[in-house]
């Protein structure tokens, strides 16, 4: 079925016949540099293969596995960075929001406001996002079937903002592993709304390296065929010029390096997936 709900970020459309769209970006901000560098190599490769793109980053990661993990410059230098990145680039830009104070502040820089996995069913945070006006792309926790996702929307949908986004990230499975059931992908579009599928956060093995998470990258490009061919809006990728010296979730990221080759894969599935839905 396809997305009933349509609307627009600057000249990228989303719901009912909009093309295949891309998230993607570095985990959190590094630094202005390398938030500013990956943005304009990313929205390079998306701009020559024609594909509506939004950059990602995080100004916090508040649920690292460790204390002592990065977690980010902090909302205030965070907001800045992604202030000057959108007004440098062009790109429209989303981020996380970990609290309903946050909401404001990060409405004003950023064009989609994200809610994180484990924050998917915390009802102040979904209805102060929506209030914003902003997009809002909720992303699916590991602890919840796809069905379940249609109150996390009609939390957003009750502030008369309509502008949603649903993500699947994977579903745990036993401990530290996660698994995605492609089925979540039509159901989840039945609420009528664009559904994303974040390949990188479903390759990670949460908790695997004790005080950060684990991952397996060689599973990427097989999931992100499976999922566009499954008929899903957007794809979610975090990319990193250097996985191994990734600040955080380097371990699950798509290396730089390989990006363009597995959009030039998809963008060319996609495009017969539209095909066959028209």
């Amino acid at each position: 079925m396809a997305a009933s709900h349509t609307f627009s970020v600057g000249k990228i459309k989303f719901g009912a016949g909009a093309p295949l769209f891309l998230i993607a970006g570095p985990c959190v901000i590094e630094s202005e540099g390398h938030a500013l560098m990956m943005a304009e190599k990313l929205g390079a490769v998306a701009e020559g293969l024609s594909v509506p793109y939004i950059f990602k980053a995080s100004y916090d990661k508040a649920n690292r596995s460790s204390v002592s993990s990065y977690r980010g410059p902090g909302l205030k230098n965070g907001l800045k960075i992604l202030a000057k990145i959108k007004k440098r680039t062009g790109l429209p830009v989303l981020t996380d929001v970990h609290q309903a104070s946050e909401v404001e502040g990060a409405a004003e820089v950023c064009d989609i406001l994200q809610i994180p996995a484990f924050l998917s069913r915390q009802t102040d945070l979904l209805v102060a996002a929506g209030k914003s006006g902003r997009v809002v792309n909720i992303k699916k926790g590991q602890f919840l079937s796809p069905t379940e996702m249609g109150n996390a929307a009609e939390k957003v949908a009750s502030t008369k903002n309509e502008k949603i986004i649903l993500t699947e990230r994977g579903n745990s499975f036993g401990y530290q592993n996660l698994v995605v059931d492609m089925r979540s992908f039509p159901i989840m579009r039945k609420f009528g709304y664009p559904v994303v599928f974040d390949v990188t956060h479903s390759v990670q093995l949460p908790g695997r390296e004790g005080k950060s998470s684990g991952g397996q990258p060689e599973f990427i490009e097989p999931l992100a065929r499976a999922g566009v061919a499954a008929g899903v809006d957007g794809i979610f990728l975090e990319v990193h010029d250097n996985p191994a010296k990734a600040l955080s979730d380097g371990s699950n990221a798509l290396p730089l390096a390989q990006f363009r080759a597995l959009m030039e894969k998809i963008v060319a599935l996609g495009g017969l997936v539209r095909k066959w839905d028209a």
